[in-house]
């Protein structure tokens, strides 16, 4: 676990984080966050938030749904996720905070939205789903 620091940007608790924006600490409780994002639509696959080793700490599939990934495989994609978001964030002296990424594949569109400088919020849903609204949706509540 990581010493308080001015600097630091999250600091984790068992259940609760809290996050510094600027001048404004606010506190998250990153497992309400999935269920709201499940609540949010029923397309949703996969609401979770893992930290930065890749494994998931909050969340996880919607009940009924099966696994596409493995649990390795799972956390393979969110460690390539975290780097994406490393290069993202070193360009972003010029191109601006990054808020989101959205990739669609053939079975599942995958969305990523940082939290902190140590989480990332992974959500899956399916494909027919209307990913502008729950990216809305999604930004709406992770800013709250």
């Amino acid at each position: 676990m990581k010493y308080l620091a001015s600097y630091l940007n999250i600091i984790p608790t068992p259940r609760i984080n809290l996050l510094v924006r600027g001048n404004y600490k606010l506190v998250m409780d990153y497992s309400k966050l999935c269920k709201d994002i499940f609540d949010s639509d029923p397309k949703i696959r996969f609401a979770g938030v893992c930290d930065d080793s890749g494994e998931i700490k909050y969340g996880g599939q919607r009940d009924g749904i099966k696994n596409i990934l493995s649990p390795e495989e799972t956390r393979k994609s969110n460690l390539q996720a975290l780097a994406r978001w490393g290069l993202r964030n070193s360009l972003s002296p010029k191109t601006g905070k990054g808020k989101y990424a959205m990739a669609e594949y053939e079975k599942i569109k995958r969305i990523t939205v940082p939290l902190g400088s140590d989480h990332l919020l992974l959500v899956t849903t399916e494909t027919d789903a209307n990913h502008t609204q729950i990216i809305q949706n999604i930004l709406k509540l992770v800013n709250q």
